[in-house]
């Protein structure tokens, strides 16, 4: 299979692998799940995806009008829950016409629009974002409980009277972590909300939960949510979107040049600062396919993009075999929270998207040209 670089490819063996886990929780635990846009958008996959999950939760307009459009298509069923910080005036009546679930921040927010919603989608879903403010997120950049966050409603904060508006209570504590880690935001939330969940219909447990990852500890998890729901005579929703999209793709990009200065540094036609930006904002270190860490292979190359930022490095990584202009490099699991989030900085070109079928076949392929980048600029 020849694919012109630079070029994110998703295999469809891999993602159904992940949504049949995902799916596994669900029948076990009685839990409904909903892939989450903000961390995987590939929408050409969604009729796979469809066949799985229950829906879709978005972050605004714009990805509510793409589960909407591209994934309610495919099963007429599926839910669309959307949630924002603070909705805009002009948003509002779009957003609730193509909704079944819409999640408010604040009092503020729910009193402000909560006429408006109803008066647009009678049988919209309503519900509030609450706080637990527990969480064990590696990095404060990802901790949406942390002190000063504006993510929810804290106790403290919270006004019952809003219970009279609501259908059901969000939260989200998560990143990247293990069914252990649910088990400590479960009992702040019971702490802190425990008065007000048997008032509800349905309580969302939010993202993060790294349920495809090999470790997870998915039998604690369905304990969970089977006791959670058993205590409160709730509905259960659970929303992930890097473990839908977990180790089911990559990056593959080619050598450009290799230049020497204090080390040998193969230049690719990628970069991590465009293409893998959490490999810089989180940060954590690529795996590329057959190389060791520095020295532990017979050659050593800093891998580095093609942007004029002097941090665009993926990483010092060794070879067997001495890298050639024109080989091709291959950074593992690089399909969730990157073409969701990459940018054309320098005017460097996006990656081709490109869908392999289980045969082995390019199933779907996206390519970007120069009018893609002229269109975003003015």
């Amino acid at each position: 299979m020849e694919i012109k670089t630079p070029a994110y490819i998703c295999y469809e063996e891999l993602l159904e692998k992940n949504l049949k886990i995902l799916d596994e929780v669900q029948k076990e635990s009685g839990a409904k799940i909903i892939l989450a846009l903000k961390g995987y958008a590939m929408h050409s996959t969604f009729e796979l995806v469809s066949k799985y999950l229950k829906g879709v939760t978005c972050s605004g307009l714009w990805e509510a009008k793409l589960g909407y459009e591209e994934f309610k298509k495919y099963n007429k069923d599926a839910e669309i829950h959307t949630y924002s910080p603070a909705f805009k005036d002009e948003d509002i009546d779009e957003i609730a016409s193509i909704s079944d679930h819409i999640v408010f921040n604040s009092k503020n927010q729910l009193l402000k629009y909560y006429d408006k919603v109803k008066l647009v989608n009678p049988d919209i879903k309503i519900s509030v974002r609450i706080n637990p403010e527990v969480s064990s997120s590696p990095k404060d950049i990802y901790n949406p409980c942390g002190i000063y966050s504006r993510l929810g409603i804290t106790r403290e904060n919270f006004d019952d009277k809003v219970l009279n508006y609501v259908d059901g209570l969000n939260f989200h504590a998560l990143c990247e972590q293990d069914a252990d880690a649910l088990e400590a935001v479960l009992k702040g939330v019971e702490e802190k909300f425990g008065e007000f969940l048997d008032k509800v219909g349905f309580v969302n447990f939010g993202g993060g939960h790294h349920i495809t990852k090999k470790e997870y500890n998915k039998k604690l998890l369905i304990n969970l949510i089977k006791d959670f729901k058993k205590r409160w005579n709730v509905e259960v929703y659970l929303e992930p979107g890097e473990a839908v999209g977990w180790e089911c793709g990559v990056l593959v990009a080619s050598v450009v040049d290799i230049v020497q200065n204090n080390a040998k540094i193969a230049i690719l036609d990628t970069s991590a600062e465009a293409h893998m930006p959490d490999t810089i904002i989180m940060p954590y270190k690529a795996k590329v396919r057959g190389a060791g860490e520095a020295g532990e292979k017979k050659y050593t190359y800093r891998l580095a993009g093609n942007t004029c930022l002097a941090g665009d490095v993926m990483g010092d990584y060794s070879f067997d075999d001495e890298l050639k202009i024109g080989d091709k490099i291959i950074f593992e699991d690089q399909i969730h929270y990157t073409f969701v989030k990459n940018t054309t900085f320098n005017g460097i070109k996006l990656p081709s998207i490109v869908y392999v079928s289980k045969d082995g076949k390019i199933k779907h392929q996206k390519d970007f040209d120069y009018n893609y980048y002229k269109e975003r600029l003015s």
